[in-house]
């Protein structure tokens, strides 16, 4: 079982974020409005969910800075309308709006402090959680979403200790004792339910 730090996620929020937002950086009015590699989302629903997420996430962190109970989302229904609507932006506004979400969160992560830390929060799936847990639930979503794009990241592109903290962690969510062999990217792709070399294994669904 692999142990990560509040350190290890801040980290690795730091590179999922630089890999995914120099490929969307990259990315024009056709491009962006691709398949991405989520069945029935194209790269604008893709780059819509992980600004809103970055968004979301960000209700948590003021949760945590002045203890008012700010849910990530108002309802059930605003996460996939915010999906949508932004998946009718144009690539200007759609990356102008995942540039500044994410400078948004990243200035209220480091404005927070040891004992605001660990004020207990709300996922939005409802988990009781620590605000240290933020940093990894955006660690997840920045970097699985990289490779989500389509662009040429992979998750061979992602650190071997976040690989190894991801399959953990799904190992966990999905309820499975033991993981099949091979390369630690093609188990954790694996796991998380996207395309892999791994031989004679049963499939799992999409995961995140």
């Amino acid at each position: 079982m692999t142990v990560r730090t509040h350190a290890d996620s801040l980290k690795w929020v730091e590179h999922g974020t630089g890999l995914l937002v120099t490929q969307v950086a990259l990315l024009d009015e056709e491009s962006i409005a691709r398949p991405s590699m989520l069945p029935g989302w194209t790269r604008k629903h893709l780059v819509a969910h992980v600004a809103a997420n970055a968004d979301a996430l960000g209700n948590l962190v003021h949760w945590a800075r002045t203890g008012e109970r700010t849910p990530m989302y108002s309802s059930a229904d605003q996460r996939g309308a915010d999906i949508e609507s932004g998946a009718r932006l144009s690539v200007t506004e759609l990356v102008a709006w995942l540039n500044v979400s994410v400078h948004k969160l990243g200035v209220a992560v480091d404005a927070l402090t040891g004992e605001q830390w660990r004020t207990e929060v709300v996922t939005a799936q409802g988990r009781n959680v620590p605000a240290t847990e933020i940093p990894w639930l955006r660690a997840r979503e920045v970097c699985v979403h990289a490779v989500d794009l389509g662009t040429g990241t992979t998750f061979a592109d992602l650190p071997d200790e976040f690989l190894a903290a991801l399959i953990t962690d799904i190992r966990g969510k999905r309820g499975i004792d033991e993981v099949p062999g091979g390369p630690l990217p093609e188990v954790a792709a694996y796991l998380a339910g996207r395309p892999h070399s791994l031989a004679d294994v049963p499939d799992l669904g999409a995961w995140l």
